[in-house]
C-alpha cells in the first residue's frame, strides 16, 4: 500500500498543473482580456495582498458551515434511526426528504433572513437544510442493508433493539454514513457561502459580494481558491474520522 499511495497523487497532480499553465498561457497571449479571466498569478497576489482580510472572513464561514453541518448530521442521524425504528415513519417521511432537497437553496436563503435577519442563525439553517439529506438518506439505507438472517439470529440470543442497533445495524451503517458525510462536508462550505451572499455583514460570501460589485475578479478567484482549499479541508477531516471510527478498514486493506 505505501508503494501506491505517492502514484494515487500523480496523474492528478500532472493534470492541475497542467490545466493551470494552460490557463497562464492564455492570458498570458491575451486570447482573453485580464478584466474577464485574471491569470494565475494575478489570482496569487490578490490572494497574498487581500490575505488578513480574506482570513477573518473565513473564520466566520467556517464556524457557520462547522456548526450548521454538526446540526445537520445530529438531525440527519436523528430522522434516519426513526425512518429505520418505524416503517411509518420512513413511509412519510422518506418523500418529504427527498422533495426538500429540490427546493433551491437561493429560493430559501430570502426567506430565512426575512424571519431571522442577518445573524448567524439563517446561516446555519440553510447550512442544516443543505446537509441532513445526505447523512439521513446514507443512515437509512444502511440500516436497511443489514442482513435480516444475522439480525434473527441476535434476537433468537435474546438480544435487544438497542443490541442490535448497536452491534449489526450501525456497523453496517457507518461506512454509508461516512460518504454521505463527505457530501454533506463540502455542501456546508457552499451553503455558508450561498446565505452569506444574500445577507450578512463578515463572511467569505459578503466579500465576494464586494469584490463582485467592483469587478475585481482577481479577488474572485482568490474567495473561490479559500472556499476549495475550506471544502477540502472538511472532506480530509471526515477522511481522518472515518479511519479512526472504522479500524477494521484497514485490517481488511492489509489482508488483501
Amino acid at each position: 500500500m505505501a508503494r501506491r499511495t505517492p502514484a494515487r497523487w500523480i496523474a492528478p497532480a500532472v493534470t492541475l498543473v497542467a490545466l493551470v499553465a494552460l490557463w497562464q498561457l492564455v492570458c498570458s497571449v491575451g486570447l482573453v482580456p485580464s478584466y474577464l479571466l485574471p491569470s494565475p498569478v494575478q489570482v496569487v497576489e490578490a490572494l497574498v495582498a487581500d490575505l488578513p482580510l480574506l482570513l477573518s472572513h473565513s473564520v466566520t464561514t467556517i464556524a457557520e458551515a462547522v456548526i450548521g453541518l454538526a446540526l445537520g448530521v445530529a438531525v440527519g442521524f436523528a430522522v434516519a434511526v426513526l425512518m429505520d425504528r418505524f416503517e411509518v415513519v420512513y413511509r412519510a417521511l422518506d418523500p418529504i426528504v427527498t422533495v426538500s432537497q429540490t427546493i433551491p437553496t437561493v429560493a430559501i436563503a430570502p426567506l430565512l433572513v426575512l424571519w431571522f435577519g442577518y445573524g448567524l442563525m439563517p446561516k446555519v439553517l440553510l447550512v442544516v437544510l443543505g446537509t441532513f439529506f445526505p447523512v439521513t438518506v446514507s443512515l437509512a439505507s444502511g440500516f436497511r442493508s443489514v442482513d435480516p438472517d444475522a439480525i434473527d439470529l441476535m434476537r433468537s440470543m435474546g438480544a435487544s433493539r438497542a443490541q442490535i442497533f448497536r452491534y449489526a445495524k450501525l456497523p453496517a451503517a457507518m461506512g454509508q454514513f461516512f460518504a454521505g458525510l463527505r457530501i454533506s462536508a463540502t455542501y456546508a462550505v457552499v451553503g455558508a457561502v450561498v446565505s452569506e451572499w444574500l445577507g450578512g455583514f463578515v463572511g467569505l460570501g459578503v466579500y465576494m459580494t464586494r469584490v463582485r460589485k467592483s469587478y475585481s475578479y482577481d479577488k474572485m478567484f482568490a474567495v473561490i481558491l479559500i472556499i476549495s482549499a475550506l471544502s477540502l479541508a472538511l472532506m480530509g477531516l471526515v477522511s481522518a474520522l472515518r479511519r479512526a471510527c472504522m479500524p477494521w478498514e484497514r485490517v481488511e486493506r492489509k489482508d488483501q
